[in-house]
């Protein structure tokens, strides 16, 4: 972190261990995010007369280059647990920023298209080809529509191809709209 750590208590007493808690959980914030610029805690102690017991809200504020992440947790009896709340909402929030900084953005495949070249029913599994030719290991498990007892050699169906142990297969394989 390029800015220490700044750590303030509104409305109740500093606390040695709380600290020391708050310092763990910022400094495990890198791991989510390898250039912290500054990170600035608050814990505060709500009176609301409504409620019996201890009320406690934490508020994160952490910096990166390009992005300011604000994280507030209201209201827990517990002040660890606010502070644990608040410091996972914050790294989940990190761990995105990085992660659309990495260019790590989840894209989803397309779904191919083939035709049922043979099935071997009784074993529970078939083969389906490619436009290209290849021919591609299905099992009875992969069909998602029309049950796998429905198919029939020649039946265009679209799939998702995928490595497995044996290789490249045909996995959510399914009969429906192929354009």
């Amino acid at each position: 972190m390029q800015i220490p750590l700044q750590v303030s208590y509104r409305d109740m007493e500093r606390s040695d261990a709380l600290d020391s808690r708050i310092r763990d959980k910022a400094a495990k914030l890198e791991e989510f995010h390898p250039h912290l610029v500054s990170c600035r805690v608050v814990v505060e102690e709500r009176h609301r007369h409504q409620h019996q017991g201890r009320q406690f809200t934490v508020s994160i504020d952490a910096r990166v280059p390009g992005h300011e992440v604000l994280v507030n947790r209201d209201h827990h009896e517990d002040v660890y647990v606010a502070v644990r709340d608040a410091f996972d909402a914050a790294a989940r929030k990190l761990e995105d920023i990085a992660r659309l900084q990495r260019g790590d953005v989840k894209t989803h495949e397309l779904p191919q298209r083939g035709t049922v070249a043979r099935l071997f029913p009784e074993e529970g599994y078939g083969f389906i080809e490619t436009p290209d030719g290849r021919e591609l290991y299905f099992s009875r498990d992969n069909v998602v529509e029309p049950s796998f007892d429905q198919l029939a050699a020649g039946v265009h169906v679209q799939f998702i191809e995928e490595f497995a142990g044996e290789g490249r297969q045909a996995k959510r394989v399914s009969v429906g709209k192929h354009g």
